[in-house]
């Protein structure tokens, strides 16, 4: 990608607005997984990974307080960025999303606050997957995004939450055309999350 070009300029530039909204959010290292998080965001003509531009190396937690391992770069996510590249064959205004720790608890609680403000929910349910498809080379992705669509009444669903699996660990992923929305939307679900319940472990 040519470093020059204004379009990576300015994705660069959210990107990192966004971050630094994640990681001055000490409440969000409550929502991290233990696969980390990461967050992506597609140039407007994105088709492969290569496109997608992510945080190298993940959001961990350090000190208590979310930190990206390392700073933006196209191509340093696989599963995050093919998530987002299955939903924009459904809707290509969706650019960014973040994923983030998931259990039943809270995926009832989520449920409820994307309710009270009209977001779409959706859940992946992973005892569905048929077993020609978990044995196949990447072939859950494309199974998982028509999943959390076809909940969602065909729409891109703003939050969809995997309910997990043998090996998989729960997780949800916000959505959204722009990184720096969706991370002050999700550090709003975490802040009032921890308000609500009192700082605990979703993951």
């Amino acid at each position: 990608m040519n470093s020059a070009d204004p379009v990576v300029i300015d994705m660069y530039g959210r990107m990192m607005i966004a971050l630094e909204i994640l990681e001055s959010c000490p409440e969000f290292s409550w929502l991290i997984p233990e696969v980390r998080s990461n967050m992506v965001y597609a140039r407007p003509d994105a088709e492969t990974p290569a496109d997608v531009m992510a945080i190298d190396g993940r959001i961990t937690v350090v000190g208590g307080r979310p930190h990206a391992a390392g700073r933006p770069a196209f191509g340093a996510s696989s599963h995050m960025a093919r998530f987002l590249l299955e939903l924009r064959r459904t809707d290509n205004s969706v650019r960014a999303g973040i994923d983030f720790a998931n259990n039943d608890e809270f995926a009832a609680w989520l449920k409820a606050y994307c309710e009270k403000r009209n977001w779409t929910f959706s859940m992946i349910d992973r005892s569905r997957e048929p077993v020609e498809v978990q044995q196949a080379e990447c072939g859950s992705m494309p199974w998982k995004v028509g999943e959390a669509v076809r909940a969602a009444g065909g729409r891109v669903p703003k939050i969809c939450y995997e309910n997990g699996a043998v090996g998989k660990e729960p997780v949800s992923v916000i959505t959204g055309s722009d990184p720096i929305t969706v991370a002050e939307e999700l550090t709003a679900i975490a802040r009032e999350y921890i308000r609500e319940k009192g700082p605990q472990w979703v993951r």
